[in-house]
């Protein structure tokens, strides 16, 4: 595997327009892992009468935490594409930054899936959101 932790993060955080636009950084990617951190805007709340962020938010955080653990478990001239994905919001997230941490569930040549747990740095120990993608492969 020919995947490095400073190949993910530039494209995630400076070739992806819309993970540049959201903010995301990713403070961890390793093989079959990735732990990816968006820093709060007033711009994510999605009920201000909470206030909560908006669940779009969470979903493309589980989203590309998913693919991001997939990825790194690829060469990382590799493709990958979300198949399907599913998220269950449990809380509102409170207008802080939010964390999601993405595990590999299953890996084969052309598919992989990964679960997702998004929590606040609030309070790490109440899950947010979670969420399961199915991500494609294509391999360089």
């Amino acid at each position: 595997m020919t995947t490095d932790i400073r190949d993910i993060k530039h494209v995630i955080e400076e070739m992806i327009p819309f993970d540049l636009f959201l903010g995301m950084k990713v403070e961890e990617a390793r093989e079959g892992y990735a732990r990816i951190r968006l820093p709060y805007r007033p711009e994510f709340i999605g009920d201000p009468r909470r206030p909560a962020l908006h669940g779009g938010i969470l979903s493309t955080l589980i989203d590309t935490c998913g693919g991001t653990a997939v990825w790194a478990s690829c060469d990382v001239k590799d493709r990958v594409a979300t198949i399907d994905l599913r998220v269950d919001y449990l809380r509102p997230a409170p207008p802080a930054d939010v964390i999601a941490v993405g595990e590999v569930k299953l890996l084969g040549n052309r598919v992989g899936n990964a679960s997702v747990r998004i929590y606040s740095v609030l309070d790490e120990t109440v899950t947010l959101a979670e969420g399961r993608g199915v991500y494609n492969i294509r391999k360089a």
